[in-house]
């Protein structure tokens, strides 16, 4: 019997509807296969993770003199570093706050999240917006982490690396945790597909 994937789930809404003295086991049993599931790949998963945003966050130190020099061309060059540095500030600020405080455009922020340029911007008004955004920065930087920013101390390679995984750290959370939702709707699916697929049915 040929099934479409969209049909899955009320398939399955109809197994052990008339039978309630079997859901209190149901979902005992999804949380232990959740958890099982969760201990096995989300530990790996924010290990990748750290690592790839540390490396970032590094990336973005370097190109800014260990965020003693924040201009517009960072962003012209590397957009996405707008990700690293809303988490370097003090507080760390989400987009939405980034825009409003900044008074650089949502549109433009939203590209740059995406790691792209907005095509529309005249070069002027680029420049212009992305100057805020450099100011804001600059202003609420997390001088707790980066003590040496606004004085003549040069920051060794050790220093810079631990304030590097503090910034990664915040970053992780964000990035990983879609990671680990995307993996858990992939198993879901599959574990769905698999238990239909016994029972004669084919996906088409």
């Amino acid at each position: 019997m040929a099934v479409t994937i969209e049909i899955f789930s009320n398939l399955l809404a109809s197994v052990n509807c008339n039978q309630p003295s079997r859901w209190k086991r149901d979902i005992e049993n999804s949380v232990d296969m959740y958890n099982q599931w969760f201990l096995n790949f989300a530990p790996r998963a924010f290990r990748e993770t750290r690592k790839k945003v540390t490396n970032d966050v590094l990336r973005v130190m370097q190109e800014t003199n260990h965020l003693s020099s924040i201009t517009p061309n960072l962003f012209q060059q590397n957009p996405k570093s707008v990700q690293t540095l809303r988490m370097a500030m003090c507080p760390p600020i989400a987009v939405d706050r980034l825009v409003g405080l900044s008074g650089a455009s949502k549109n433009l922020v939203k590209r740059l999240e995406e790691g792209l340029l907005p095509p529309r911007h005249s070069p002027e008004k680029l420049i212009e917006e992305l100057s805020l955004m450099c100011e804001l920065f600059s202003k609420m930087l997390d001088v707790d982490i980066f003590d040496w920013v606004g004085t003549t101390k040069e920051p060794g390679g050790e220093e810079v690396y631990r304030a590097s995984t503090v910034v990664a750290d915040r970053l992780c959370g964000a990035v990983s945790n879609p990671i680990i939702k995307n993996a858990q709707e992939k198993r879901q699916l599959a574990l769905i597909e698999e238990w239909l697929r016994s029972r004669g049915y084919s996906k088409r």
